[in-house]
């Protein structure tokens, strides 16, 4: 494939992929197709490559009848999609926490030190650039990089022809507090940042309508 025809296939694959609202209950994604997606979230980018995300799916019919009263907004979902995933951003990344110590020695096989060169960098980029100071900020700063694998998962899909939609509408205490409530998460460390569906589409993709470039793009030269 040569530049041209790459640079198209990315085009059409933005155009082709859509908020869906409304999926056909009786299509299903292919299990190696879905390993794809999920890859393409595993692989995502993360800052000093933290990975601060939990990818959880949703199969259970109980759990999901139980969001539903309070996530209104994946309620469409709900009804037809064939992936419900819930994807949770990590509240204790820091430069000293078991979690970095855990990826640094047994992920990276490097020895860790909250004083090392690494360490201080982090520490210093967190609470002086970004000023992050507690767990609320940790996890805001850890949620914005879930989005980045959630965009990707989305990509990734809608090259295999698979639709999805982003979901934020949900009353996020009632979530964590039924997350917790149940087990399946521990607040000390976890809380729901987003959700995103998977399926097939039962309705007709609206072409994109966006501002133009050069209202949203400029250079500085």
């Amino acid at each position: 494939m040569n530049k041209e025809a790459i640079r198209q296939q990315i085009v059409d694959t933005a155009n082709r992929r859509y908020a869906t609202k409304k999926y056909d209950p009786h299509k299903h994604i292919d299990p190696t197709d879905w390993q794809t997606i999920l890859e393409a979230g595993r692989l995502s980018p993360s800052s000093f490559g933290y990975e601060p995300w939990k990818f959880i799916l949703i199969n259970s019919p109980q759990v999901k009848e139980d969001i539903r009263p309070f996530a209104w907004g994946v309620a469409n979902s709900l009804n037809g999609a064939d992936k419900l995933l819930l994807i949770l951003a990590r509240t204790d990344v820091t430069y000293d926490s078991d979690y970095v110590r855990g990826l640094v020695e047994g992920l990276h096989h490097h020895q860790f030190s909250p004083d090392s060169k690494a360490s201080q960098s982090f520490k210093h980029f967190q609470e002086r650039d970004m000023a992050i100071n507690n767990d609320r900020e940790r996890f805001d700063w850890a949620s914005k990089q879930t989005y980045i694998a959630m965009a990707n998962m989305m990509t990734a899909a809608a090259e295999l022809d698979i639709d999805s939609c982003p979901l934020e509408g949900f009353n996020y205490q009632k979530m964590n507090d039924y997350l917790t409530t149940h087990g399946i998460i521990d607040p000390k460390h976890w809380r729901a940042s987003v959700m995103v569906s998977f399926g097939y589409r039962d309705q007709p993709i609206k072409p994109k309508v966006r501002q133009p470039l050069d209202q949203i793009y400029e250079e500085l030269n």
